[in-house]
Order: structure tokens, then sequence, then C-alpha cells
């Protein structure tokens, strides 16, 4: 888990932006653990390509040099890839997360740091939603109140990460990489999920495992009814953590973490009390196939 302070450190620092189509919070906080090792990013503009948007969480190992560094140049990179100019993102974002790692690997200052970091970030062009992700933070969106899984854990536990690991020479103990790391991938080669957004996308939410080691995605309903409740995005951020966070150090790690939320709203060029509303109605019942044979007359 990691040394511990005494009592945690619950100052957090938020931050709001917002523009035709996006409300974004964001807060963090160093929580129990002796440093705070998380960076995000909440770009609503990105540089050289105004009209898409950038946001993503980095969760340290080791160490917060490398999530920093993430932090500021991740989305650089991805933008100066070729194939981004283009059209072809996903590409991008994939050979971007082995740039930025390929670049850190001969940085004079950064290559001898034994820190990493995971990645999730979640790139909005149009209509279009790419989600990239390394490691074990995660991000989910809702649908018209319903979960849209856009990343999967990179666990030791996976069996299909433990073939990749003993492949390359390693091994998983008590669920970590060569009995330490608790996360299976770092910066590497990232999973990549698109979507389409319409108008029953609701909202988006990155955050690291601090906050995934406590809730599940079942912490969406919470999200929703925060939101109908009037309050603002980085409000309902500050919110979850101080949910997450432990009353104590005693129970095994689990709400000991550094904790970061990036909440992304969709308002769809209407005023957020209309999100706000939206999430005050509970999710549609599916309806359940009917077969043929229930129609008949007899």
């Amino acid at each position: 888990m990691g040394q511990t302070l005494s009592e945690p450190v619950t100052q957090k620092e938020t931050s709001k932006c917002k523009n035709n189509r996006l409300v974004v919070g964001s807060s963090c906080m160093q929580g129990w653990r002796i440093n705070m090792e998380d960076a995000h990013s909440t770009i609503l503009s990105l540089p050289d390509d105004p009209e898409t948007s950038f946001f993503a969480v980095y969760d340290g190992h080791g160490g917060a040099r490398i999530a920093q560094h993430a932090g500021k140049n991740l989305h650089k990179i991805i933008l100066q890839r070729p194939e981004y100019n283009r059209g072809d993102l996903e590409t991008a974002i994939k050979q971007g997360y082995l740039d930025l790692d390929y670049n850190m690997m001969h940085d004079k200052v950064l290559k001898d740091d034994l820190a990493g970091t995971t990645a999730v970030c979640v790139l909005l062009r149009g209509n279009t939603l790419y989600c990239g992700n390394v490691g074990d933070s995660r991000a989910i969106g809702s649908v018209g109140g319903r979960v849209v899984e856009l990343s999967s854990d990179h666990k030791p536990s996976l069996p299909s990460e433990q073939r990749r690991i003993t492949s390359a020479g390693g091994w998983v103990e008590l669920n970590r990489v060569n009995g330490n790391l608790a996360l299976s991938r770092a910066l590497a080669w990232p999973d990549v999920v698109i979507q389409e957004i319409n108008e029953d996308w609701e909202f988006i939410l990155l955050a690291c495992d601090g906050i995934w080691d406590v809730m599940t995605n079942e912490l969406l309903s919470l999200l929703r009814l925060r939101l109908s409740s009037g309050m603002e995005p980085e409000d309902v951020c500050e919110d979850l953590m101080t949910r997450c966070l432990a009353p104590d150090c005693q129970m095994g790690g689990l709400g000991c973490d550094n904790m970061t939320v990036v909440l992304v709203c969709f308002t769809h060029a209407l005023p957020l009390k209309e999100l706000q509303m939206k999430c005050a109605k509970p999710p549609p019942i599916l309806n359940e196939s009917i077969d043929d044979e229930d129609n008949i007359d007899l």
C-alpha cells in the first residue's frame, strides 16, 4: 500500500471549466499518502485543434515526476503524430503513448527515474469519443442513466495480463507484478475504446484507483443523484473523494490512496440545469424480448 501519514491531508485542489457543450469539474486530494503522486489534464480546446477536447488522469507510483510529465505532454505528443493529421486518432493515441514512454527513456533527467504512471485519457472530437488506457485508473460514461465502460483495468489478477507478464519473464505474486506493483501496465501500448456521442450521453467520469478501490461502476447512480440535486460538477468531485476517504489507515489500503476525479458533463449546448433535471429521471426500463410464440392467439 505504501507509507501513510498519521492524519490525512484533506485539502483539495479543485477547478472548473466549460464551453458551449461541456461543463467540467476536477479535484484531487493527497489523502493518507505521504506524497501526492497523481496528475490530471482538463483541456477544453487543444492547441492546433481547437475543436477537440482532452481529459486525462495519471496515477503515479514510486514518485510524482513521471505522472506530472505525462500530464503536461501526452496530449501534445498525440497531436504531433502524423496519424492525427490524417484523422486516424485511434492510432495517434496508441503511438502517442509509446512516443511519450520512449522520450522519457531518453531524457537526461527522467531516464533514471524509477517512478511510473498509469494513463487514462478521453479525447472528444465532434461527436466521437476516444478513450485510451494503460493501468488501473478508469473511465466510465453515463448514457441515459446507464453505465458505459470506456476502459478496462489492467490488473495482475487478470489471466490475460498474467500470461503477458510471465511471457515477458516476470511473475505475479499476491496479485502484484513481481510481488510489488498492484497494476499490470504503466505507459505502454494502450487499449482504445471508441464511442459515438448522442444526446443521451450525460457525463464521463475519469478517476484513479484511489476511487475505484472503494467504489464500483454503480457509483454512477450517486453522481446522477448529486447532479440532480443541483450540485456543480466540481463539488460532485469533492464529495466523491470525501466519501471514499478512509476514516483511518487500518482498512487494508482502501480509501488511503491519493485521489483524483475528473467529471465531464455534456450539456449539448443547453444550460447545465437541463442536464441536472435529466439526471433526476430514473433510467428507462429495458423491454424484455418477447418470443413470437407469446403473441399467437390460441
